[in-house]
């Protein structure tokens, strides 16, 4: 088992290594990148945030002369000096190779950089937003294990009753609401200003939250977080119970289970002494997964409904503006906790089944 670890931990690396090299090709040789913006920003007259571009007001006071060509588009009429000047800015008059280096550099030691159009050091973007995501993450992580696991093993239970069909039947019915249209839902009824204005509709804490008492900062934080993690769970629980459900059908069948019975013991020590050890495994298998999926990219559009600054956001925001030291980042630290998250889940496979060997693993 240490020796599986130890080469999964290795195999991170060149994994880690190989996305980067990837996507940072495929976004430098995008159309729309950060010195485009720029010139679009002086040609038309806008102002810079003096943070990103402290030389804005020197190079407008440029524009007025020659019509160079450029590969930027947008530059005509532009002084090639001029893009000289912004690409510097960005460090894109190096070559592409050398950029990339020094990223890895960088990296090894989460230097991010700064944000190109924030003026903020990304580290602080991250830590300013990772609280929303992580509290999005792990309680709908959480609530959705809680609900699925038991709820999917009282369906294999009880498998063609009415429970299991009246069940059945409100699992598909959440599963088929969209995520962002239930949340409206939640706002129009329970958010302050609705029907039952129980629950405040954005944010993570209130205005005063530094203000209240320990107990109050742990009811104002609460009141937050409901209605935004019931909007996850409810379209996030049907697969997983299905799943759960259906494990334990096809364990129920087992001939261990047959013999188990011949043997006298009770349903309860067949059920939760035999079966669930082993239809557990793939349960257990899909919480990296699924907890990837709500932390970083299942939560954008509720990021966005309840105004929560996450990571979801500052990433979409990032591609958006082509802000490439936070896409970078963000990526990084996506993929790094993935993969950290999928070697975990190959750690509790053994804790659950010790029958369960890597030693023979190739990888």
């Amino acid at each position: 088992m240490l020796h599986y670890i130890l080469k999964r931990t290795f195999l991170i690396f060149p994994t880690l290594l190989g996305i980067l090299l990837l996507n940072f090709l495929i976004i430098q040789f995008a159309p729309g990148g950060p010195v485009e913006r720029t010139i679009s920003m002086l040609t038309h007259g806008n102002e810079l945030d003096q943070n990103m571009l402290q030389q804005g007001s020197e190079i407008k006071q440029q524009l007025k002369d020659t019509g160079a060509t450029s590969k930027y588009a947008g530059s005509k009429g532009l002084d090639p000096q001029i893009i000289e000047e912004i690409e510097k800015i960005y460090g894109f008059d190096q070559p592409l190779s050398e950029r990339f280096f020094k990223m890895l550099k960088d990296f090894l030691t989460f230097d991010f950089g700064k944000s190109f159009f924030k003026g903020k050091e990304v580290v602080e973007l991250i830590k300013e937003r990772l609280p929303v995501s992580i509290s999005l993450g792990l309680w709908s992580t959480l609530i959705i294990y809680l609900i699925s696991i038991p709820l999917g093993i009282r369906k294999a239970v009880r498998d063609g009753t009415k429970f299991d069909f009246y069940t059945s039947l409100i699992i598909f019915i959440g599963y088929a609401i969209p995520s962002f249209l239930f949340a409206i839902l939640l706002i129009v009824l329970f958010g302050k200003g609705g029907n039952f204005p129980i629950f405040p509709i954005s944010g993570l804490t209130s205005s005063n939250f530094t203000t209240l008492s320990f107990w109050g900062k742990i009811s104002d934080y609460f009141m937050h977080i409901i209605l935004p993690t019931i909007a996850l769970v409810v379209g996030g629980f049907a697969g997983l119970t299905m799943l759960t459900k259906n494990t334990f059908l096809e364990e129920i069948n087992k001939q261990y289970v047959i013999t188990a019975r011949a043997k006298g013991l009770s349903e309860n020590k067949i059920l939760y002494g035999h079966i669930f050890r082993n239809a557990m495994i793939l349960v257990v298998s899909q919480i990296p997964e699924n907890l990837i999926k709500i932390l970083f990219t299942g939560a954008l559009l509720i990021e966005i409904i309840f105004s929560l600054d996450g990571l979801g956001l500052l990433g979409f925001e990032a591609a958006l503006n082509r802000d490439y030291p936070v896409i970078f980042a963000t990526l990084y630290i996506y993929t790094l906790i993935g993969l950290v998250f999928n070697l975990i889940g190959d750690i509790m496979y053994v804790l659950i089944d010790p029958r369960i060997d890597f030693k023979s693993s190739r990888y």
